[in-house]
């Protein structure tokens, strides 16, 4: 079975409730890439993002953590 999971990476961050709501009701999961500024660069999100994120997501989140 194929699963569709978006990288929230590349979500618009001043709309972030609307992708998150648009992953909702097309996608199966969420996928979220945290990096932790010593192995790679931190250009993503941190955790008030990701707990912002899952207030709203009703699909299980997939966290990549790098």
């Amino acid at each position: 079975m194929i699963k569709v999971a978006p990288s929230m990476l590349s979500a618009d961050f001043l709309h972030l409730e609307k992708d998150v709501e648009l992953v909702n009701k097309h996608a199966d999961l969420f996928h979220l890439d945290v990096m932790d500024g010593v192995f790679v660069p931190n250009i993503s999100f941190g955790f008030p993002v990701m707990e912002a994120c899952k207030k709203h997501c009703t699909k299980p989140l997939d966290v990549h953590l790098m």
